[in-house]
């Protein structure tokens, strides 16, 4: 068996260097993605050694985005989709629009035809997906509306770009040759009635046939009990509609697994399916920036620096003016407009897809596909900048417009936190005291609240879960959405003021982070936690827990209480003298 294959050492090379430069982009306060898009220049052809398989890197990271997006689609109802349609589509659509004209005009300037400029225009038009879920995880935002705008908003334009990628081929001759070319109305209108109807079919099934197939299946695994079947036909669900949906009408990669996902979320167990995928996620999604840095080629910032500056331009300024301007004409709030408008000032994955496509039809000159992939890294290496200047902004426009009210005696001291991002939706301070904070609300969870009912005890239940905190609040309960070891969320728990803090949740890392976080906030507060090994009570202990619960211990006291007690021994008979 060789030792060297393209593919071991492209996903090796990769995630090792990865991890390396985004060590030391971490150590000086810089995104990782920085480390992850270096990765990929060291690792590509622009640069001298090792020079992985680019092939290979984009179908990797394409694994990473089916991934992604069928984690998205797992937290995305169709409700939730539906429900912002009337911003999402039209605000969409004029973006792309806006990007396209822009385009169009640079391509003008550096003297190409009219069919460059718009294919130009159009690769500069579409957001990553990457990347714009990154932003929007990392500031809690996928499940508040500004979240569900920008993920429907994503939605349309990856629908746009898939009946781009159908058409073109078939429109390039009749683009390129113009009205001389005699072609009818109905020549330009088949590709698109041929496309949308297979989009349309393939959204039918899923909503008829998956969302009956889709969640069956998966109970059906998790009865068999074993948690690596469970696993597999996860991931069996999510490549294999993602792949099938390409495959037999045409639908990206992406928009297959998304749906997934959504017909997914209508079973019970969507969270555990979510949480089986998210290592992979993780993994390929940092492959995807690799692919990424691959593709780029530093010197063209010297052979073109101006041409480089008015791409970024675009896609940093031109589509985010586009998108503010969208959104505050449907008379959303302007934090929400700036959000958006910061989460889209970038370009990835079907940019990239385009570019090649329209190289290969003859549309766009290899230097617009240089400028398209040099505009993509600096914009996305550009984009965690864009947000910490938007959280500067608010902040500075919160502190003018919204002056602290004055303190009420009366209410519960506060602990001392970091002030939040003006980004990240606000999460109000609750009103209990001498309450019971639960940390995971899942079989333990839900088995401690059952049991604390009928002690009129206040709890706050603090789940990661949206859909399981919604129906707590639904129920009556006091719910938090949320990671608990995310400092502002802890802070908002009242810890000073509780009497006990109770971490239920499996994961012995995540749990000593929250316990080390709520033991500086109150040094003397009740902690109890939940540990599956001897080593994992020892680091929970280390990190301030009160009390460490081992499940299997437990278990086998309860089933040594449960041994009959031995029959009481008879007396000997007596003996005849």
């Amino acid at each position: 068996m060789p030792h060297h294959t393209p593919l071991i050492s492209t996903i090796v090379l990769g995630l090792v260097l990865a991890f390396v430069l985004a060590a030391v982009a971490q150590r000086f306060r810089i995104s990782p993605l920085v480390g992850y898009l270096l990765a990929g220049v060291i690792i590509g052809p622009a640069t001298p050694g090792f020079v992985a398989d680019q092939q290979l890197a984009n179908e990797l990271a394409e694994i990473g985005v089916i991934l992604l997006m069928f984690g998205v689609g797992l937290h995305f109802s169709l409700k939730d989709l539906w429900s912002v349609r009337a911003i999402a589509l039209p605000g969409a659509v004029a973006q792309i629009a806006a990007a396209t004209v822009l385009g169009w005009g640079l391509g003008v300037l550096l003297g190409w035809d009219n069919a460059a400029g718009l294919m130009f225009g159009l690769t500069l038009s579409t957001a990553s997906t990457v990347v714009l879920l990154r932003a929007m995880q990392e500031r809690r935002l996928i499940e508040t509306e500004r979240g569900r705008i920008a993920v429907g908003w994503l939605i349309v334009e990856d629908i746009a770009m898939v009946l781009t990628l159908v058409m073109l081929p078939a429109l390039a001759p009749i683009i390129k040759s113009g009205a001389a070319s005699g072609a009818s109305t109905m020549d330009l209108l088949e590709p698109l009635l041929i496309t949308l109807g297979k989009v349309a079919a393939f959204v039918v099934l899923m909503l008829v046939a998956g969302r009956r197939v889709v969640p069956w299946l998966l109970h059906a695994m998790a009865h068999t009990g074993s948690r690596e079947l469970f696993r597999l036909s996860v991931l069996a669900i999510a490549l294999g509609v993602a792949y099938f949906a390409t495959s037999l009408f045409g639908v990206s990669f992406a928009l297959g697994a998304f749906f997934a996902g959504m017909v997914m979320s209508e079973s019970e167990l969507s969270q555990r399916a979510a949480n089986e995928t998210l290592p992979l996620r993780d993994a390929f999604a940092v492959l995807f920036f690799v692919s990424v840095g691959m593709l780029f080629d530093p010197m063209i910032i010297l052979r073109e620096p101006l041409p480089m500056l008015a791409t970024v331009l675009i896609i940093v300024f031109g589509k985010s003016i586009a998108a503010f301007l969208i959104v505050r004409l449907f008379r959303r709030p302007t934090a929400t407009a700036l959000t958006i408008s910061a989460s889209l000032a970038q370009i990835g994955e079907f940019s990239f897809i385009l570019a090649g496509l329209g190289v290969s039809l003859g549309l766009l000159p290899e230097r617009g596909r240089d400028l398209i992939l040099g505009g993509a890294i600096l914009s996305i290496l550009l984009n965690p900048l864009t947000f910490a200047v938007l959280d500067r902004w608010l902040a500075k426009a919160k502190v003018a417009v919204s002056p602290e009210p004055a303190a009420d005696p009366s209410a519960p001291a506060e602990p001392a936190a970091a002030a939040p991002s003006p980004t990240r939706e606000p999460i109000p301070m609750t009103v209990l005291t001498d309450h019971l904070v639960l940390v995971g609300h899942g079989r333990v969870g839900r088995f401690i609240t059952a049991a604390l009912a009928p002690q009129n005890c206040p709890v706050l239940i603090v789940e990661h879960n949206g859909d399981v905190v919604a129906k707590l609040q639904a129920e009556g309960k006091a719910a938090i959405a949320g990671n608990a070891a995310d400092p502002e969320l802890l802070a908002a728990t009242n810890l000073p003021a509780a009497r006990c803090l109770i971490v239920a949740i499996p994961d012995a890392f995540e749990s000593g982070n929250v316990v080390q976080q709520a033991r500086q906030i109150n040094p003397g507060l009740t902690i109890i936690a939940r540990a599956h090994s001897d080593e994992e009570i020892e680091h929970l202990r280390r990190h301030g827990a009160t009390a460490v619960v081992m499940g299997e211990n437990e278990i086998a006291r309860a089933m040594l209480q449960l041994i009959p007690a031995a029959p009481p021994a008879s007396p000997a008979p007596a003996t005849a003298a």
